[in-house]
């Protein structure tokens, strides 16, 4: 699900605990990783940073992104 609000442009990854625990452990690799793969595809989003919150990993990104262009990787 993407999200947008006046100063934020959310992406909300619904998971359950232990995965994201595994994941946020590992933000940093994720977000290099995701950040290449918008670079690779000469996307102008980019990966701010990650947390976790009760509904998941939430990813907030520089500009609001399409589910299209997510579904790319």
């Amino acid at each position: 699900m993407t999200t947008k609000y006046l100063s934020r442009k959310q992406i909300v990854i619904s998971m359950g605990s232990n995965n994201v625990e595994r994941v946020i452990v590992q933000s940093n690799t994720h977000i290099a990783n995701i950040n290449k793969q918008f670079k690779n595809i000469k996307s102008e989003i980019s990966v701010n940073f990650m947390y976790s919150d009760n509904k998941g990993i939430v990813i907030n990104t520089n500009k609001i992104a399409v589910s299209l262009d997510l579904n790319i990787m």
